[in-house]
């Protein structure tokens, strides 16, 4: 660990923090209908899209109709992923001639980006066309984001409304975050990257002949802009197998730091948003604060275990932390940085192998995703899963004064918590079960490239990010199999809709309520007792659903790789 690693990791904080006003406030002016320093231009394209898509933007939505819209969204996306994946070998676009995607995959990617998941069981260079890349990947990469932010933005108007019965219009709210929101960044964004040196073309493969004589083919193509959208809407699934560690996706220091901004930045700014809405900015500050707080002790921890290396490696003369893996480039700060940052926000971009992380290091991205990925989390789905935590903080401060609980200036009541305790609860369900399955059936069994604890984590990370939506791997698990392809497939889909459609529940109910003013009796809700309090409920829930499978694995293995200095 030195002083320079810390500095790093204390710039990236400070930037995040300083984006979050300024994001936060145009995102507000854009999710409420107010005129923007885009809108001259933007404004007529948006008007538009609504009078060909028959669209009455004035017109809002009850939650039961925000939500029945949004699932038969996602069932067109999904139909056209799964379309061109299956079709590909006669769609244009193909430099490589890459023959159509099997069944199964087809299935299992389908399901993974319109989920925000984007988990990668195939390699996308040798795999995917350029054609399903951008109209199929990319493409799904602006709107599962649009659509995880405008569930968000959603559920804040529950809670800023009062004595309604409507939460938005999910196709207004969708155009609008794409049109205002991603588009314009990514297009600043791309080009940044460009100028990085990513790819950015739809030519064929170029053929190089390398210093021995022989020939190699390197792929190329539109990689930038999938990149640009995959970093900022904390999407994942990279053009490349190697991903964010493949030199044509991060090709730089400056590309790798700007990316892990880009990853927290539109998340964090949602704190903001919700401050804003709500008519009380230190209500956001504070979520920020327990977003900020779970951040930290996450990075401290990694970058402390790959920093100081194990007994193992020192015995093998191997000092200086644990370097396997790792992009030297970029180095342990950066790996171990970047590593906490994707799976706190449910981006499976990674540039370090997690499977080669020390057993600690690796625990913190497991323990992450399991939490839900509130920490900032996927934009969106981190804003309204951080949300659920604090309704159910919030009853736990009832419990204790002997009152109703109340959150600005809504109570707090049996229905929103049952809905809340349905929606995190469902995550532990899939992933022990699965892992469960996973870890005893013979074809899944036959997956597992490593026995012991160390196979035990590899199952468990696999279906903890794909029940998170998160899509990173562990690696030394085979999952393009007919077994791993159905079963993550149906983590996925439950970990997203079977959160979303309580948390849609709620914002309709808090959205009918009114709004009751603070008094003498209500629990303070922008300072470091609640902030304290969140984080507890937060770490309470984990323990009871998660850390007895977690022990099972890092930790056995931790204390077996530094067996010497115990004894």
């Amino acid at each position: 660990m030195t002083m320079i690693g810390w500095l790093q990791i204390i710039l990236f904080c400070v930037i995040i923090v300083a984006l979050t006003k300024p994001l936060g406030w145009y995102m507000t002016r854009v999710f409420n209908g107010e005129r923007t320093f885009l809108s001259p231009v933007l404004r007529p394209i948006e008007a538009g899209i609504y009078r060909i898509s028959g669209v009455d933007e004035k017109r809002e939505q009850h939650w039961l109709t925000y939500t029945v819209a949004m699932l038969l969204f996602h069932v067109g996306g999904f139909l056209i992923i799964y379309g061109v994946m299956r079709l590909q070998a006669v769609l244009p676009f193909n430099p490589a001639g890459q023959a159509a995607v099997a069944e199964d995959l087809s299935f299992n990617t389908a399901v993974s980006f319109i989920t925000n998941t984007n988990w990668q069981n195939y390699g996308g260079e040798s795999t995917l066309s350029y054609l399903v890349q951008m109209v199929g990947l990319t493409h799904q990469n602006f709107l599962s984001a649009a659509i995880g932010i405008a569930l968000a933005v959603a559920l804040i108007r529950g809670f800023s409304r009062a004595s309604v019965r409507t939460v938005g219009n999910f196709w207004v709210d969708v155009t609008r975050c794409t049109l205002y929101v991603l588009l314009p960044i990514c297009v600043v964004y791309t080009l940044f990257l460009v100028w990085q040196g990513i790819p950015q073309t739809l030519g064929d493969y170029v053929e190089a002949t390398t210093l021995e004589g022989a020939k190699q083919t390197i792929a190329v193509g539109p990689v930038a802009s999938q990149v640009a959208i995959k970093m900022l809407g904390t999407n994942g699934g990279g053009f490349f197998n190697a991903n964010a560690a493949h030199p044509f996706e991060n090709p730089t220091a400056l590309s790798n730091f700007v990316q892990m901004l880009s990853i927290f930045a539109l998340g964090a700014a949602l704190t903001n948003v919700f401050g804003r809405m709500v008519g009380n900015q230190r209500q956001g500050w504070a979520i920020l604060a327990v977003m900020g707080v779970l951040f930290v002790a996450g990075v401290a921890v990694t970058y402390w275990a790959e920093a100081n290396g194990t007994s193992t490696l020192q015995a093998l003369g191997l000092t200086g932390g644990n370097m396997e893996g790792k992009e030297v480039r970029f180095g342990i700060v950066a790996s171990a940085l970047f590593a906490v940052i994707t799976t706190a926000a449910s981006c499976g971009a990674v540039n370090a192998m997690h499977d080669s992380f020390t057993a600690l290091g690796g625990m913190i991205p497991l323990i992450n995703i399991e939490l839900g990925e509130i920490i900032v989390g996927g934009v969106g789905a981190g804003m309204y899963g951080m949300l659920l935590f604090v309704i159910l903080a919030i009853f736990v401060a009832g419990l204790m004064v002997g009152r109703t609980p109340e959150y600005v200036g809504k109570k707090i009541e049996a229905r929103e918590v049952k809905m809340a305790m349905l929606a995190i609860l469902v995550l532990p369900l899939m992933i022990l079960g699965w892992t469960a399955v996973g870890v005893v059936y013979p074809a899944a069994v036959a997956s597992m490239a490593n026995a012991g604890p160390h196979g035990f984590t590899e199952v468990l990370y696999a279906y903890t990010s794909a029940t998170g939506n998160n899509g990173s791997a562990f690696a030394g698990l085979s999952g393009n199999t007919f077994f791993y392809n159905l079963t993550l497939a149906s983590a996925m889909f439950v970990g997203r809709f079977f959160m979303i459609v309580p948390a849609m529940a709620i914002a309709g109910s808090l959205a009918g309520k009114k709004s009751i003013p603070p008094s003498m009796g209500t629990f303070p809700t922008t300072g470091g007792l609640f902030v304290g309090l969140v984080v507890g409920v937060i770490l309470i829930m984990g323990g009871l659903t998660f850390f007895p499978a977690l022990a099972l694995g890092p930790i056995v293995e931790h204390l077996a790789m530094n067996a010497s200095q115990l004894f």
